[in-house]
């Protein structure tokens, strides 16, 4: 199989990766570099295995939405009349209670 991109086989395209070794012991500079807007390869053997990229407040926010939201979908059922208004005595209760002295066995 010989992947192209840009009509330039990927047996001739060249980007330049740091090892992970190397990597490991230079990371703060990285991450400034990456921060700077750099985009870092990082790999073995001369090929890149993982990107190390500035990220943006919009970035981060995306990536908490992703498990935030229809996190539970299919997860909780609402029954029929779940949202039909309480019983006045409820509410009476809610509005009217003197607090749990009023339950308090005699």
């Amino acid at each position: 199989m010989n992947n192209t991109i840009n009509g330039t086989s990927d047996s001739t395209l060249e980007i330049e990766t740091i090892p992970i070794h190397e990597a490991k012991s230079n990371l703060s500079k990285l991450v400034k570099r990456a921060a700077a807007g750099e985009t870092i390869y990082i790999g073995a053997y001369g090929k890149p295995e993982a990107i190390l990229t500035a990220v943006s407040e919009n970035k981060i926010r995306a990536e908490l939405r992703k498990g935030f939201f229809g996190c539970m979908k299919g997860k909780i059922v609402f029954h029929e009349g779940w949202d039909d208004p309480l019983p006045d005595e409820f509410i009476d209760l809610f509005y009217n209670s003197k607090g749990l002295e009023e339950f308090e066995p005699k």
